[in-house]
């Protein structure tokens, strides 16, 4: 008879907030496949937990699933967690998933915290819906087309960030998206935990330096139309194409983009003729 795969989820920075039943299933499985052996080895410890760990991690994630579901198949049962947070939301676990339902093997998950749930609630921003991004891309071209293709997303946009390009990416997002309310969330349940609500221009400016360290998540207000505001480093003919790329067609988005500059129609239009000379 075929084990059990569990999908542990464990705390995103405050060790504290695991739960129970994760904790009788980290002691309970025959091993735990786990992205760092070192940095889960401090939870188990934390709790007196003895259970072989086994790295699992987007290096070796092909070769060591199919060792895992032959022990899955075996009778083993075993667990996967990430460093931090629910294993599979951007994080190793996705390719077990996928081969243990192939095998018909039982899959369940063990709820506990994620960090882009947390950065939501905190944020001040509607949760109604919600559109969880991952990890924006890190050139600035790919980053950049990939803000306009979610731009007119009806929902709080959220994504996570790295604080070395933590900069850059809020200066591509007030960019694209305008002056949107968002928040930077940093160090969810940790010693310097943080939230910096604002426009985003103003956080662009605020982290143009880029002295911040610690995880990170943004939390990016649905599009608010014309109650945006172009950033100043922004020309007319930008802001037009970035309406246009979030649903607007020309003539609206030339309306929207005159408004926000303050001037009229027809002046927008002569503007942009001069730019395209």
């Amino acid at each position: 008879m075929a084990g059990t795969l569990y999908l542990v989820a464990t705390p995103i920075g405050n060790l504290k907030d695991i739960s129970q039943r994760a904790i009788e299933t980290l002691r309970s499985v025959d091993v735990i496949a786990c992205e760092d052996t070192r940095h889960t080895k401090k939870l188990l410890n934390a709790y007196g937990i003895s259970t072989k760990l086994v790295s699992y991690h987007e290096h070796n994630e092909a070769t060591r699933a199919e060792e895992l579901i032959e022990r899955l198949k075996g009778g083993d049962s075993i667990a996967i967690v990430s460093d931090a947070g629910t294993p599979v939301i951007n994080d190793p676990g996705f390719r077990m998933v996928q081969r243990s339902q192939e095998e018909k093997i039982n899959i369940v998950p063990i709820p506990g915290p994620v960090a882009f749930v947390n950065a939501a609630i905190v944020s001040g921003l509607p949760t109604n819906p919600l559109f969880f991004g991952g990890f924006l891309p890190s050139k600035k071209g790919e980053r950049r087309k990939y803000l306009q293709s979610v731009a007119a997303v009806p929902a709080t946009l959220i994504f996570y960030e790295s604080p070395h390009r933590l900069g850059p990416s809020l200066a591509d997002c007030a960019e694209v998206l305008g002056g949107r309310d968002a928040a930077v969330v940093r160090e969810l349940t940790k010693l310097h935990e943080e939230v910096v609500t604002g426009k985003l221009p103003d956080l662009a400016s605020n982290y143009s330096s880029g002295e911040v360290k610690g995880e990170i998540v943004l939390v990016i207000a649905e599009s608010g139309g014309e109650s945006e505001i172009p950033p100043s480093n922004s020309s007319l003919a930008d802001r037009v194409k970035v309406l246009e790329a979030a649903g607007d067609d020309r003539k609206s988005a030339l309306k929207k983009a005159a408004k926000e500059f303050g001037i009229s129609r027809s002046e927008a239009y002569r503007q942009i003729i001069l730019e395209q000379k």
